[in-house]
Order: structure tokens, then C-alpha cells, then sequence
């Protein structure tokens, strides 16, 4: 896992035109899979591409499901923000969330 800069992750997602958020979210899978044992624990490649089938209704179902397992590790209550968040077609908020909650977990390096 690595201890990402928020703020850099943003602005990259903004000048590629959403590409680096891809990878972004890939990299977010891929590390929560790390941290909890991750909702639907699938391949990531496999998320990503129900994402797209189902024009992101996926995604929201795995953001939420992602919030709980955050959720029970850290004792937080974020797993309807996430999804509203997303529904609001906001999921570049919820992955600067989400990489919050996994720096306060990663040492720095």
C-alpha cells in the first residue's frame, strides 16, 4: 500500500481527462483488498469492467460495500456518504475519501 497524495491524485485526474482516476480507483481497489477483506473480493479488472456494463450502478453497490468494510476496521460511519456521494456522480470525492481513510492506516514513507 502506498500513502498517496490526495491532492496530487485530484489534480492528475483532472489533467488527463479522468485516465489517471481509473487507475486511481484500480490502485484504491487493489489496496482496500490489502487493508479488509474486501467487498465482492474480485479482480479488479473484473469491478472496473461491471462498472462500465452497468453505466457505474455497480460501482456505487461496491462503493457502499467498501464503506462498511472501512467502516468495521476503523470504527467510522462513511458508507452512505460514499454511495450518495457517488449517485451524485461525485466519485472523485469519494476516492479522495477513500484514499484518506487508507493513509491513516499506511506509514508514511
Amino acid at each position: 500500500m502506498k500513502n498517496r497524495n490526495i491532492a496530487l491524485c485530484i489534480v492528475f485526474s483532472f489533467l488527463t481527462c479522468g485516465i489517471y482516476s481509473i487507475y486511481w480507483f484500480y490502485r484504491l481497489i487493489v489496496e482496500t483488498k490489502e487493508l479488509v477483506d474486501a467487498p465482492f473480493d474480485m479482480n479488479p479488472i473484473v469491478i472496473l469492467l461491471l462498472g462500465m456494463v452497468t453505466c457505474g450502478i455497480f460501482w456505487w453497490v461496491w462503493l457502499y460495500k467498501l464503506g462498511q468494510k472501512l467502516d468495521e476496521k476503523n470504527g467510522t460511519n462513511n458508507a452512505v456518504k460514499y454511495l450518495i456521494l457517488a449517485i451524485c456522480c461525485l466519485s472523485l470525492v469519494d476516492f479522495a475519501f477513500i484514499q484518506g481513510e487508507i493513509n491513516k492506516v499506511t506509514p508514511a514513507e
